[in-house]
């Protein structure tokens, strides 16, 4: 079930003894993993199934990497003296996708459980992690729910900022929703934070233009991506590392940061052919360091390896984050005077 179906159907249907928020298979360009609706369904739950004023009484928290499975399972199984139904919620369960499901493991225990619950419990572990192929996903799949919590596509992000707006009692123009969420990136938390800072800023106004959305967000990936560039034109690669690695935490996919990276190479391509009409002073001026930094010929060489690696990232299995890693590393390799 994907996340948006399932926090539809809180409070309209009783939930399942035990529940599984895990990876799913993302849109294009997308990441398989987004906890913030995660958060905001079990924020839901615990309004809607838990009576005002036995929160400390049936609502307990554990982390995956400092209980013990036994102890887990043993609270699940606890009747609650007060006969209301108890909810137990277990981060970290990624830790879980490390170990063996075999019968004797650590792990059985967890996996006897889901296949054979308490009906006076809920069970909800969360796992940024999980393999779909092994028994701890399949035994959640098969007598549970596995709720698959991947980004949200284009569509489902836009009706999620206008519904965010509504919330605010203001409208916004579908040109701010845009600008907002090529600003933000595609998590939800970064939206959120967007929507937030947008809606303060237009105080009593009822509705949303794009002008008010560049006003209230600064583009923080773009100002990363800048800060990439400046790395690699400094020859500094931890520096460009840690730009790449801000980006990614914004959401953008591998192949935005490669189309990103190919632009800029073929922007300072043009700037040392001048051959770059109409292009803004601020993207003249940075990518100028890169012209400066690589010789025509060896921007050439640069744009060569970066068309090999977007073609390595789109036809192999390759570790995505670990090629884009090492053509930044490549990109920001110090050149000697005689190299």
């Amino acid at each position: 079930m994907h996340i948006l179906e399932f926090l539809a159907q809180i409070g309209k249907h009783p939930l399942p003894p035990v529940i599984l928020f895990a990876p799913g298979n993302p849109p294009f360009g997308r990441e398989p993993w987004d906890s913030f609706l995660v958060e905001e369904a079990v924020d839901r739950i615990v309004k809607v199934c838990i009576p005002e004023g036995m929160h400390d009484l049936v609502f307990t928290v554990f982390y995956a990497d400092e209980t013990p499975i036994p102890a887990i399972v043993d609270e699940a199984r606890t009747m609650s003296l007060l006969g209301d139904r108890r909810f137990i919620l277990v981060r970290n369960a990624e830790r879980y996708d490390r170990m063996s499901g075999e019968k004797g493991s650590l792990l059985e225990p967890l996996i006897e459980y889901v296949r054979n619950p308490s009906d006076s419990a809920v069970l909800m572990l969360i796992a940024s992690r999980a393999d779909a192929r092994k028994r701890f996903y399949k035994s959640f799949r098969e007598k549970g729910l596995a709720v698959n919590c991947p980004q949200l596509d284009q569509p489902a992000l836009e009706r999620w900022v206008q519904d965010a707006v509504k919330r605010h009692q203001k409208s916004i123009d579908q040109d701010a929703v845009n600008e907002l969420l090529k600003r933000a990136g595609n998590y939800l938390s970064d939206v959120n934070n967007a929507v937030q800072l947008v809606t303060t800023y237009v105080g009593a106004a009822a509705r949303i233009r794009p002008e008010d959305v560049v006003a209230a967000c600064s583009d923080v990936a773009e100002e990363s991506v800048w800060d990439m560039t400046d790395a690699i034109a400094a020859s500094s690669p931890e520096k460009a590392l840690r730009a790449l690695r801000q980006i990614m935490e914004y959401g953008k996919s591998p192949d935005e940061i490669m189309g990103t990276i190919q632009w800029l190479f073929e922007s300072a391509y043009r700037v040392a052919n001048n051959t770059a009409r109409n292009m803004k002073p601020n993207v003249r001026n940075k990518v100028s360091q890169l012209a400066h930094k690589f010789p025509q010929g060896k921007l050439k060489d640069a744009m060569r390896v970066i068309t090999d690696t977007h073609f390595l990232l789109r036809t192999t299995g390759v570790d995505r984050t670990l090629a884009l890693e090492i053509l930044v590393i490549k990109l920001s390799y110090r050149r000697s005077a005689r190299a």
